[in-house]
């Protein structure tokens, strides 16, 4: 599943009847909850990274990018917004872009 269809399908749930869809489900609950959920993914994943089991971070990558989506789109942050700023920052070094952000 590419991150576009994803990013489509978790924007399709936002109307959807939580009790059926565990999308649906999070974004009922508020951004708050989506932060948490993306947040304890997260630490899962840099878990999975320290002990060096690839095919378990794979699985926890996976689980970090869709809780990153719901959580953008909890806020009505989509996937074309988060490209434009990647592309906004193309040919910028990080260091000088952090610098920017002062």
């Amino acid at each position: 599943m590419s991150l576009y269809r994803l990013a489509e399908t978790i924007a399709a749930r936002k109307g959807a009847d939580p009790d059926e869809s565990w999308t649906a489900k999070l974004l009922a609950k508020g951004p708050e909850k989506a932060a948490e959920k993306f947040g304890e993914e997260a630490v899962e994943a840099v878990i999975e990274a320290v002990k060096g089991d690839r095919a378990r971070l794979t699985e926890e990558a996976a689980d970090v990018l869709y809780h990153l989506l719901v959580m953008c789109a909890s806020r009505d942050v989509t996937l074309e917004d988060i490209e434009s700023e990647l592309t906004r920052r193309e040919g910028t070094s990080g260091i000088d872009e952090k610098a920017s952000r002062g």
